[in-house]
């Protein structure tokens, strides 16, 4: 009982706290919203770095990050990560080397004011919409172009289970083998903790690990490769997560 009204209070500070720091780093980010990218994403990144740096440690919850060796100069990624809660998104992007984007349902576009940093760092999908699925395709093909990174969460949704993985979708696999770019699997520890999928508004300090693995080139592979390159990843996550969570 006394952990859940702790929670909930720590729940609250959590967010009041996300609200207010974001309020002052929002004009900055805004102003950058009208440059084109890739100015645009790393103008957003620079700021929001130093937005994570801050907030997270207050909250509780520092980010260690290993593996960013695996990162060549001058190479693109697609990054595939696992995804348990809502602090899954600012951590990760916040934590990639580079400039980046991820995918970001539309509906999260349209939460005032947290909507427009959404709009600004992502690439707002209608999953429901075919046409809009297509777009999004177009559109991280173009940011990949420009050398940005793409981040993805395979599973497609929070993972609310028991489970370490839900079963992956193909979107991720898919874009690295048509664009020939390496793939990066990723694994995000420890968030599962702070934000319990079976808890409604409730949080608990705990620190973040967040950990890059060896990338997979993909070069010379096809669309056949597709099912064994997913496979391989979801192994080689599932392993990492369950031995080191």
């Amino acid at each position: 009982m006394l952990k859940n009204i702790l929670g909930r209070m720590f729940a609250l500070w959590c967010l009041l706290l996300f609200a207010g720091t974001m309020l002052i780093v929002f004009i900055p980010i805004w102003i950058f919203s009208f440059w084109p990218d890739p100015i645009k994403s790393k103008g957003f990144l620079a700021i929001g770095r130093i937005w994570m740096i801050v907030y997270m440690p207050l909250i509780g919850c520092p980010v260690r990050r290993r593996g960013t060796e695996y990162f060549a100069l001058g190479q693109t990624y697609v990054i595939v990560c696992n995804h348990n809660s809502l602090i899954d998104v600012p951590v990760t992007t916040a934590k990639i080397p580079g400039a980046n984007k991820t995918l970001a349902k539309s509906s999260m576009g349209k939460i005032p004011l947290f909507g427009v940093l959404y709009r600004i760092g992502g690439i707002m999908v209608d999953r429901s919409s075919e046409a809009s699925r297509k777009q999004s395709v177009i559109e991280m093909k173009h940011a990949l172009s420009l050398g940005l990174h793409i981040l993805l969460y395979p599973e497609g949704t929070r993972n609310r289970t028991k489970e370490p993985l839900k079963a992956f979708y193909d979107g991720a696999f898919a874009l690295a083998i048509d664009t020939q770019l390496p793939l990066m699997p990723s694994v995000l520890l420890h968030t599962r903790k702070i934000v319990p999928a079976e808890k409604k508004f409730f949080a608990w300090p705990h620190r973040i690990d967040y950990h890059f693995l060896p990338p997979i080139p993909t070069q010379g592979l096809t669309r056949d490769d597709l099912p064994a390159l997913k496979e391989k990843v979801f192994k080689q996550m599932w392993d990492f997560y369950t031995t080191n969570e």
